[in-house]
């Protein structure tokens, strides 16, 4: 449809957008406006239905790659499923490569609170020992996850996002309970009037701590940038660089990008005119 430019006033825009809203039959829906960008790392709250595909690259002279396709796909108004299945190239302390599948995690969210500029979710899942643990691809124990997220909308087109959860493995003999939590802020920038591309820094904290005795805790940043690419705006792109900040020792920087297609807004082609 043709554009109206300035016809209409701010508070006529918004009168137009409460009217539009009032036509939703089923109140549960989370608003739109917490659907906020997402981060490298850190989970959303927010119910999807769209595809990720996340690589990470190691920086040694022969990398290793980890990746991930995960596919989200919205149920009811605050209930999603997601299928994750990681596939790695990885080298061993002999220096030989391995590749292959990794565990394969099959989760369930719900939105737990959803207010004008918060939303608050619960997710749980399980990780089967698909990969194969001796060549380093899997953790070779069924694995139960437990995490909660939160997003949270702030002035200025700004946001913060966090998650923290627990890995809970069958046999800690094969691999060690584990806390994690992640952090992330960031701030959009819209093109055209909000109509063009979206430009979103931002910054992550990642953590991770073992339940296992004399371990501590390995925290990365990770600085990053995501860009939507086409005018729709639901196929994006997010770049970043994960960085060591304690037990630095063996542990190198990693590129981490991720493809991300909203498939529910349109198809993969469209909305690129």
């Amino acid at each position: 449809m043709p554009a109206f430019g300035e016809e209409l006033t701010a508070d006529q825009i918004d009168a137009v957008i409460g009217y539009l809203r009032r036509q939703c039959r089923e109140p549960g829906y989370p608003r739109g406006e917490l659907n906020l960008p997402r981060p490298l790392r850190t989970e959303k709250a927010f119910p999807e239905s769209e595809t990720v595909f996340t690589m990470a690259v190691a920086g040694r002279h022969a990398p290793d790659l980890d990746s991930e396709l995960a596919y989200e796909r919205r149920l009811t108004t605050r209930d999603q499923l997601e299928v994750a299945v990681p596939f790695a190239s990885v080298h061993d302390e002999g220096g030989t490569r391995a590749s292959g599948i990794g565990d394969v995690a099959l989760g369930w969210k719900r939105v737990l609170l959803a207010s004008h500029d918060t939303i608050v979710s619960g997710q749980g899942e399980i990780v089967v020992p698909s990969g194969d643990a001796a060549r380093g691809l899997g953790s070779g124990v069924t694995t139960f996850g437990l995490f909660a997220t939160v997003g949270q909308i702030l002035p200025a087109s700004s946001f913060v996002q966090f998650q923290l959860g627990t890995d809970q493995p069958v046999s800690t003999s094969e691999a060690p309970r584990t806390l994690f939590w992640r952090a992330a802020a960031g701030r959009s920038f819209r093109q055209d009037g909000g109509l063009g591309r979206m430009w979103t820094p931002m910054f992550e904290v990642v953590g991770d701590r073992d339940f296992v005795d004399g371990a501590s805790s390995q925290i990365d940043v990770v600085p990053q940038f995501q860009v939507t690419l086409n005018r729709r705006q639901h196929v994006r792109v997010n770049v970043g660089l994960e960085i060591p900040a304690t037990n630095t020792a063996g542990r190198a920087k990693q590129f981490v990008f991720y493809l991300l297609w909203d498939w529910f807004d349109g198809g993969l082609l469209e909305g690129w005119k």
